[in-house]
């Protein structure tokens, strides 16, 4: 199908149709960053073989399993945090939340290599427990991983971690588990935009004993709504 506009348009009175292709950049990965979100960010911090650390964000970031745990996240074109891992393959995906997010965004700068970013944001690193690279002092959680597989499509790299270790802040555990309103992530938008958690949706997963023998939407979990309260510690 061919594409429908040739450049985004000012206003669609029809359906917009495209390919990574139709658009000089960096128009189509705009429009990509614009509908998918939110999104959580990966802290990611790494270790050079001489010892150098680097702490990087990337909004290319999610869980990709759970037997075993993986994580991943994505590289446009050979940063620092890629040229460490292919010396020590281990990595910190500290997670981001609001109170760190103007030293998490200054950690984007394209500092030269051998800069500390955690100096430069006024970040405290913390040995990590089982990985070469350290923490973020001041994340409430952090994903300690090692390099299973690096996949690398032209100007994109894809790095998978397997998590081997987690970390979490006592001040975001609540009954059992960590509460969303505690932890209060950080949610990346296009652009320079980000967002907060705003309002909460609770829908219980169905199960096929309760569905079947219904006429299916009739059985449908209905949606729960509650306003995120603000973050207590």
């Amino acid at each position: 199908m061919p594409a429908s506009h040739h450049a985004p348009p000012a206003n669609l009175g029809g359906a917009l149709e495209v390919g990574p292709d139709d658009w000089q950049r960096p128009a189509f990965y705009q429009l990509l960053t614009a509908l998918v979100v939110p999104r959580p960010i990966g802290w990611i911090s790494t270790i050079s073989s001489g010892g150098a650390r680097n702490l990087a964000p990337y909004s290319y970031f999610n869980l990709m399993g759970s037997d075993p745990p993986y994580v991943a996240f994505g590289s446009t074109g050979i940063k620092d945090s890629l040229r460490n891992l292919r010396e020590v393959p281990e990595f910190v995906a500290n997670i981001v939340t609001m109170h760190v997010l103007e030293r998490m965004n200054f950690t984007s700068t394209d500092f030269p290599r051998d800069e500390d970013e955690f100096g430069w944001a006024g970040l405290r690193p913390l040995p990590a427990a089982k990985v070469r690279p350290f923490r973020v002092a001041e994340a409430k959680a952090h994903l300690e991983c090692e390099v299973a597989q690096i996949v690398t499509d032209r100007n994109t790299n894809i790095v998978l971690g397997r998590i081997v270790h987690a970390h979490v802040d006592p001040t975001v555990w609540k009954n059992g588990r960590v509460d969303p309103q505690l932890l209060d992530p950080v949610c990346r938008l296009s652009g320079s935009g980000y967002a907060a958690l705003g309002a909460l949706v609770n829908v219980q997963r169905p199960q096929w004993q309760n569905v079947q023998g219904t006429r299916g939407q009739d059985a449908m979990p209905r949606a729960e709504r509650r306003q995120a309260a603000p973050p207590t510690a």
